[in-house]
C-alpha cells in the first residue's frame, strides 16, 4: 500500500476536476468575467451575517491570503459588516502580512493600520492565545488558507486557539476554504504521538486531504475539553479538485508558498528542511528547486528508483540561494516538474530522492541539528516526519516502497477514522 485515494468515486472526481480545470483555463485571461465555482465560508458569511449570533463580539484569525473574490482581506470585509463587533485580530506564523521568511522568526503584536484594532501574534513568545487576548471577544472567526500538509503550522495554531477558547468558554467559527491539493489523496505515515509538536499536534499523515473545517472537527476530538466549534461550509467544492479548479483567486499564504505548484510538491519537499540540502528557500521556486554544492545530479538520476518518480520529472539545475542554507553558494540539484498530479506522490518522491543522495554523498550529507519549531531534543527531520523510523530506514538503505509498506496499516486506519469528519 503506497498511498490512498480516500474516495471510491475517484475516477468521477478526477473527471469533474479535469472538466473544471479546462473550463478555468478558457477564462483565465478574463478573471473579471469568470463565475466563481466555489463559494468560501467567508463569502457565505458576507452574504448571510446572521450566521453569527447577534451582538457577539468577534475575533478573527487570518492573514493576507484570507481574501474574498474581490481581493479584499477578510479583516476589511468583516469589519464593514460588523463595524462595532470585530474587536480583535490574530495572526499565524509569518505574521498577518506574511512578511517573515523562515521558521522560528517570531512576530510581535500590533494594531491594524486601517482598522485600528489590536493584532495579537500567535507566533511570538507564545503559540497559544492568552486568556487576556480573548477578553474582548465572544467568538473567534477563523479564515485561513491551509495547504493540505500536516507540518504547515496554520492548523496547529487554530487547534491551540480552540483549546484556549474551550477553557474560557468562547466559541470558534471556521470559515472554510479549499484544500488546494485536493481532498481525496492522503499519503504518509501517521504521526507517532511521541513526536507531537507545533508541526504535528495530533495523529495525522503528512498529506491529510482535509479542509481546515474538517481538520478542526477531527482535532476537536483530541482536545482535553471540546471547543464549541462551528464550520461555515463552502458551496460547490469537489474533493477531487485542485485549487485552480475552484476559480478562486490565489494569494500566497506564506512567503515560500508562492504558487499552487509549490503546494503540490510541499508534502514531500518540506522534509528537506531537516537536512543540509537547500529546499530552495532564497530562490524564485522554493521547494520545487533543491540541491547543494556537493550534489552530482547525473549520479542521482542514474541511481534513483525511477518508479518512485511517477508523475514527475527531475530537471537538472544550478542555483545560488540569496538567503537560508548555502546562501551565495553555487548549488547543483534539480527542479521538480509535476507532469501528472494523479500519479505523483510527493512524500514517496522526496524520500526516494533523499535515499539516492544519501547513498551517493555519505560524507557530505547530514541531518540538520535541533532546534526545529521549538523542539530542542529531537532531530528536525524526525519532528517533520513524525517518527524516527523513516530516518532509520533511510540510514539502513531500505527501499522507499518497503518504507511505505510499513506505514500502510496506520494510513488505512486514519482514512477510515476521518470519514465521520468530512463535510463534502
Amino acid at each position: 500500500m503506497l498511498w490512498i485515494c480516500a474516495e471510491e468515486e475517484a475516477t468521477d472526481g478526477n473527471n469533474i476536476a479535469s472538466f473544471r480545470r479546462n473550463l478555468f483555463s478558457v477564462y483565465a485571461g478574463n478573471v473579471a468575467g469568470l463565475a466563481f465555482m466555489v463559494t468560501t465560508g467567508l463569502a457565505q458569511l458576507i452574504d448571510k451575517p446572521s450566521i453569527v449570533d447577534e451582538y457577539q463580539r468577534l475575533g478573527l484569525l487570518y492573514n493576507q491570503s484570507s481574501i474574498d473574490t474581490g481581493f479584499r482581506e477578510s479583516a476589511d470585509a468583516l469589519y464593514q459588516i460588523f463595524p462595532n463587533r470585530l474587536t480583535t485580530l490574530f495572526g499565524p506564523q509569518h505574521g498577518v502580512g506574511a512578511t517573515e521568511q523562515d521558521n522560528m522568526i517570531e512576530t510581535g503584536h500590533g494594531y491594524h493600520r486601517r482598522l485600528d484594532i489590536p493584532i495579537y501574534s500567535l507566533y511570538s513568545s507564545t503559540r497559544r492565545p492568552t486568556r487576556e487576548m480573548l477578553d474582548n471577544v465572544d467568538s473567534v472567526l477563523v479564515d485561513i488558507q491551509d495547504v493540505g500538509t500536516r507540518v504547515y503550522t496554520f492548523c496547529a495554531t487554530v487547534a491551540y486557539l480552540m483549546e484556549t477558547c474551550a477553557s474560557v468558554g468562547k466559541s470558534v467559527i471556521v470559515l472554510d476554504r479549499p484544500n488546494p491539493i485536493n481532498g481525496k489523496d492522503v499519503e504518509g505515515n501517521v504521526l507517532d504521538p511521541a513526536f507531537t509538536s507545533f508541526v504535528g499536534p495530533y495523529p495525522l499523515p503528512m498529506r491529510h486531504g482535509m479542509t481546515v473545517g474538517e481538520l478542526m472537527k477531527y482535532y476537536n476530538e483530541f482536545l482535553p475539553e471540546k471547543c464549541d466549534l462551528k464550520v461555515v461550509t463552502m458551496l460547490g467544492w469537489d474533493r477531487g479538485s485542485y485549487f485552480e479548479d475552484t476559480g478562486l483567486p490565489w494569494v500566497f499564504p506564506s512567503p515560500n508558498m508562492p504558487t499552487i505548484e509549490t503546494a503540490v510538491v510541499y508534502p514531500g519537499q518540506v522534509i528537506l528542511e531537516g537536512t543540509n540540502l537547500s529546499e530552495g528557500r532564497g530562490t524564485a521556486r522554493p521547494f520545487e528547486v533543491f540541491g547543494a554544492p556537493f550534489v552530482n545530479p547525473e549520479e542521482i538520476l542514474s541511481d534513483i528508483d525511477q518508479k518512485a518518480l511517477d508523475g514527475a520529472t527531475l530537471r537538472i539545475v544550478e542555483f545560488r540561494p540569496v538567503f537560508n542554507k548555502w546562501m551565495d553558494k553555487r548549488c547543483l540539484g534539480f527542479q521538480i516538474h509535476v507532469t501528472d498530479r494523479n500519479a505523483y506522490r510527493p512524500y514517496r518522491t522526496t524520500i526516494a530522492i533523499l535515499s539516492a543522495i544519501m547513498r551517493n554523498n555519505p560524507e557530505e550529507f547530514r541531518w540538520s541539528d535541533p532546534p526545529y519549531e521549538y523542539v530542542f531534543d529531537k532531530l528536525p527531520v524526525d519532528v517533520i516526519l513524525g517518527n524516527s523510523e523513516i530516518r532509520e530506514s533511510l540510514e539502513r538503505g531500505d527501499s522507499v516502497f518497503d518504507i511505505e509498506e510499513n506505514w500502510a496499516g496506520g494510513l488505512r486506519a486514519f482514512v477510515k477514522a476521518r470519514k465521520e469528519f468530512l463535510l463534502y
